[in-house]
């Protein structure tokens, strides 16, 4: 009894460790940015981009999907450099200003980029 119990405990610890895109990010609030990149850093669990919006000047943080599914589609720490400007569709945070999910990503110079389709990232044109 005594380990069933130590292995649910241990269960929800990991699974409340890891965050849930609904519980950090409003499905209802979107928000489309362009921006050119300042930061991108393509590490695990899930890579980050930062952008300075083209308008504002406003920072914001873009939050992707899980590194995995990026590298087993082909998407790599190469194809977004700083400087690039892009345009990001996605859900906002909902406890952090100017944070968001990235369901669409483009680089207009050469339309490359990916879009969340059945939670997965499939990329929108071939390099």
């Amino acid at each position: 009894m005594i380990g069933i119990v130590a292995v649910l405990v241990v269960a929800g610890v990991v699974v409340e460790a890891h965050h849930s895109v609904a519980g950090e990010y409003d499905q209802n609030r979107e928000a489309t940015i362009d921006g050119v990149i300042t930061e991108f850093r393509f590490v695990n669990p899930h890579p980050v981009i930062t952008v300075s919006e083209s308008d504002s000047g406003q920072v914001w943080r873009f939050d992707l999907d899980n590194l995995l599914e990026f590298d087993a589609i082909g998407f790599s720490a190469g194809d977004l450099k700083v400087g690039d400007r892009i345009i990001v569709l996605g859900w906002l945070a909902r406890r952090e200003a100017n944070r968001l999910y990235t369901m669409r990503l483009e680089r207009p110079a050469d339309g490359f980029g990916f879009e969340q389709i059945a939670n997965h990232p499939q990329l929108l044109a071939p390099r």
